[in-house]
């Protein structure tokens, strides 16, 4: 289809482009997430991508690491094993305001989605696109819809399409967003199929970045 054939074009075009005219930024974070602590640069975390396959998302790590029983593992790990914090983190859609885990450079790392970058390779790759549905942990939701049961449906739209480096939640609230409202705005999202959104929301981003709004 047109839909399918002109996104991905733009995806091709589109992040080749961004990646060549932020890459010294890539740069400078990369070193500066390399000495400010100790642990690799990038961070690969699981995600559902499209029709359920999973794929490693790149991003800047902005997380400490963590010693686990002689081992040293990701803060995520570490979240794991602290039941208190994981009940936390679930309590809040799979959030946490004040994240101890997260390093000083880390929070301006998430403070402006800088940490978020590095996903332009996946979009060149094909694990995701440069907008779309929220790119969601595979225990977040199954977690929420077993807290929203009225979401399975539109979860199974979602996972029609590849996950985006930015879309509707990103450029309207983040994490002041609710999962249920969050999986509703994806679903009318994947539905709608609109270059003409797309470009819209590309050209929203960086606004949103700047602002950085529900952000945590």
């Amino acid at each position: 289809m047109f839909y399918d054939f002109a996104k991905r074009f733009i995806d091709i075009i589109g992040g080749a482009i961004a990646l060549i005219f932020i890459f010294p930024v890539i740069a400078i974070f990369a070193a500066l997430v390399k000495i400010t602590s100790t642990g690799p640069i990038f961070y690969k975390p699981i995600r559902v991508g499209k029709n359920g396959k999973l794929f490693r998302m790149l991003k800047f790590r902005s997380m400490y690491m963590y010693k686990i029983r002689g081992k040293t593992v990701h803060a995520q790990e570490y979240l794991e094993n602290n039941i208190k914090l994981k009940k936390q983190y679930q309590k809040n859609s799979f959030k946490l305001t004040n994240d101890p885990r997260v390093t000083a450079i880390g929070k301006i790392l998430r403070r402006f989605s800088i940490d978020e970058l590095p996903q332009l390779i996946n979009v060149l790759i094909g694990d995701m696109s440069l907008v779309g549905p929220r790119a969601y942990q595979p225990d977040e939701l199954k977690h929420q819809q077993n807290v929203y049961p009225q979401t399975k449906k539109f979860a199974k739209i979602i996972l029609e399409a590849r996950p985006g480096a930015s879309g509707p939640w990103q450029v309207s609230g983040r994490s002041h967003i609710n999962f249920d409202k969050r999986v509703k705005m994806d679903a009318i999202y994947v539905r709608r199929r609109s270059i003409i959104y797309d470009l819209w929301v590309i050209v929203k981003t960086p606004f949103s970045m700047i602002v950085g709004t529900g952000a945590i």
